[in-house]
């Protein structure tokens, strides 16, 4: 539609799941469905290595009313997810498109013209270009692009950012500036690095919940 989708992400104590708010109300289709299970996959390849995975999380397009399908914002809900464990907030200048495997790697998606174009329009809209706007797509799609005259000035004039990406890594540490952080060799992440981070929430929640459940509570 060209307008960008925000997608909120809240994360609290629980086990280890991450709710699709538009399936449960049948909004999402199910290509969609399975991109949000694949976040699951990828959370629990790197931080369940030493404490177990215990989270709770749902995802939702705010005010969209509309039905969801295809896996094209994949990416962008772990990004979502991440910046709530983290606590690292996310460059709102930044419009993100792309699919996502369980590996963490940025898949290609169809229609990246179309959303470029699109993004570019709200951004001229909404007040016009500042030169911090942009939009984060799959490095597989840099050989596809044939965006209008206009956005390929814009770019040329450093208005208007295309930034490709190929894992999630990237792609989170150009929307937040934050080192996204290499594991060691027991799989440990530095800690003032956007997974670090995470890994610091996530342990800290498995404790609550070991605690809990021996106490009773």
């Amino acid at each position: 539609s060209g307008r960008p989708a925000r997608i909120p992400a809240r994360v609290r104590l629980g086990r280890a799941e991450v709710v699709d708010i538009e399936r449960r109300v049948e909004l999402g289709g199910p290509i969609h469905s399975k991109g949000v299970l694949i976040l699951s996959s990828f959370l629990g390849a790197r931080y369940a290595i030493d404490h177990p995975l215990s989270l709770s999380a749902s995802l939702v397009f705010e005010q969209s009313y509309g039905g969801v399908e295809g896996d094209s914002a994949s990416s962008a809900e772990l990004y979502a997810l991440l910046s709530a464990l983290a606590d690292a907030p996310l460059r709102q200048s930044l419009a993100v498109t792309g699919s996502v495997n369980q590996h963490g790697d940025v898949q290609a998606i169809g229609g990246v013209n179309e959303k470029i174009e699109g993004f570019f329009d709200v951004c001229i809209t909404k007040g016009g270009l500042t030169g911090t706007q942009g939009v984060i797509i799959p490095r597989e799609n840099v050989e596809a692009l044939m965006v209008r005259e206009d956005v390929s000035e814009a770019v040329r004039q450093g208005k208007f950012r295309i930034c490709p990406a190929e894992t999630v890594a990237q792609g989170i540490s150009i929307l937040t500036g934050v080192a996204p952080g290499e594991p060691d060799a027991s799989g440990r992440f530095p800690a003032d690095t956007v997974y670090g981070l995470a890994n610091q929430r996530l342990a800290h929640m498995a404790n609550l919940l070991r605690h809990f459940e021996s106490s009773g509570s």
